[in-house]
């Protein structure tokens, strides 16, 4: 007999990848997301591309007895739910800390106290929950550095030097077992989050495993949506004409990671058994900067133009994150398949079809009355 899966957030730009590639694995798939407006628009409905492979709930994840009906009809549950964004967290922290946090409490408390037979659960974390993530000092071995300060930032000193010696600090890959030093509200629910699922799972003997996603990206990732996906954000503004602008001096990087391998490491960690109240980071590996993403973005979609090194900074950002994907490696046989050139170009040919407006100066603005974008 197939299982099925429930996807909170299914009809999501992540959660279609994986309800495609479960729907062609048998599985049958129940979608429960509330279309939100700022990710898909007005009016919107479920996405084509799963709309005859899964049963679609239209429901808020704070709906306990609309939930309800969807947990009840479910094997195993993949949670995406969640508000995205690191900026727009800093001021719209209600929101966040209810859909996030108290969105996760409702589900666990039907899978606790009403009749299901629920099996396993995989809660879609975040990068963010690290901070800075894992640098090494010469003198000082590995440090967890913790967010750095307003002096600095405005002076324009944007890396990060050693708390005990004041050496300059080398990133490293960061691990799933390296310190947590959230610096932001998104990132403050996201760990709040994993601590939820895993206490929960343990305490009533329901397996748990936790992926945490490093800067996902590729095709049906909102381009209108200016709160997340810088490559999404980079790509309409030079579709408008608009050069890309870049915070900081550029050479702050991430871990970009393509969204098919994404799908794939979270399946992965839904059918392997020894993932059970394991942690994995779902990565590309590498270290890659934001300017270096733009320089590619703007070669390929507007030449005339030229990325604009602004100096701003945003409260809450970090300067260095990329992960360690051994641990994925070895226990789920995770390899991710795209570069970040191979994944770039993919997603162009997508987004240079798709109709997109440029709103980043929104976000700006609301950063900016807020005092967190200097």
């Amino acid at each position: 007999m197939k299982e099925t899966i429930l996807l909170t957030g299914g009809a999501g730009f992540i959660g279609t990848y994986i309800c495609e590639k479960l729907y062609k694995k048998g599985y049958n798939i129940i979608v429960y997301d509330n279309l939100s407006e700022q990710v898909h628009g007005d009016n919107a409905i479920i996405p084509e591309c799963i709309k005859d492979k899964v049963e679609f709930i239209k429901g808020d994840i704070r709906d306990r007895e609309n939930l309800k009906k969807a947990v009840q009809k479910s094997d195993k549950i993949i949670h995406l739910v969640a508000e995205t964004g690191v900026g727009q967290s800093m001021y719209d922290i209600q929101r966040y800390t209810d859909v996030t946090i108290q969105g996760t409490s409702i589900l666990w408390d039907i899978i606790v106290n009403d009749k299901n037979k629920v099996k396993k659960v995989v809660l879609a974390s975040s990068r963010a929950v690290y901070g800075e993530g894992k640098y090494n000092c010469k003198s000082c071995g590995n440090i967890f550095p913790e967010s750095r300060n307003k002096r600095d930032l405005e002076n324009n000193i944007w890396d990060i030097s050693c708390p005990n010696c004041n050496q300059k600090l080398t990133v490293v890959a960061t691990d799933e077992k390296s310190k947590l030093n959230p610096t932001s509200i998104y990132a403050i629910s996201k760990k709040t989050q994993e601590e939820i699922c895993i206490i929960a799972g343990k305490s009533t003997n329901i397996p748990v495993s936790i992926v945490r996603y490093q800067n996902v990206y590729g095709p049906r990732q909102s381009l209108n949506n200016p709160y997340t996906g810088i490559l999404s954000i980079f790509t309409s503004r030079l579709k408008n004409n608009r050069p890309i602008s870049v915070y900081e001096d550029g050479c702050e990087s991430r871990d970009f990671v393509y969204v098919e391998d994404v799908a794939d490491g979270t399946i992965l960690a839904l059918e392997e058994d020894e993932a059970n109240f394991e942690i994995f980071n779902i990565a590309n590996g590498e270290n890659t900067t934001v300017l270096r993403i733009a320089n590619i973005l703007t070669k390929l979609i507007n030449p005339t133009l030229n990325p604009i090194i602004t100096g701003k900074y945003r409260v809450g950002d970090i300067r260095h994150c990329y992960a360690d994907i051994s641990k994925a490696k070895n226990i789920l046989g995770y390899y991710p398949r795209f570069t970040v050139d191979e994944g770039i170009k993919l997603f162009l040919e997508w987004a240079l079809k798709e109709e997109s407006y440029d709103n980043s100066d929104i976000a700006e603005k609301e950063l900016k009355k807020r005092d967190l974008l200097k």
